[in-house]
């Protein structure tokens, strides 16, 4: 992820409002999405998005926020995150998969 330019808003991913946000490339730009739609994810969100999934990944299966939605891998970081104040700064991990694959 290059510079992203961070405002506050709502997630379109967790629904949490009043936190800084960054723009999501649906598709990866490496993928080919650089001028195709995005979603303002929370910093949280997007850093879980990213830890979790590999770009080919995202661009094949998860290229809505639906689909992220209602991908298994993410749905119980969903329950957690919207539980936690905005204000909270969260910390990341990725995911054991996510790792083996690098």
């Amino acid at each position: 992820m290059g510079k992203a330019k961070k405002q506050i808003g709502t997630c379109a991913l967790c629904l949490r409002e009043n936190v800084e946000t960054t723009v999501h490339h649906l598709i990866p730009k490496e993928m080919g999405g650089a001028l195709l739609e995005t979603a303002n994810l929370c910093i949280p969100c997007h850093k879980q998005v990213h830890a979790l999934y590999t770009n080919e990944e995202l661009a094949l299966r998860l290229h809505t926020v639906p689909l992220l939605e209602d991908d298994p891998q993410i749905k119980k970081y969903l329950v957690w995150i919207k539980k936690q104040p905005s204000s909270k700064l969260l910390k990341v991990k990725k995911s054991k998969e996510r790792k083996k694959k690098r």
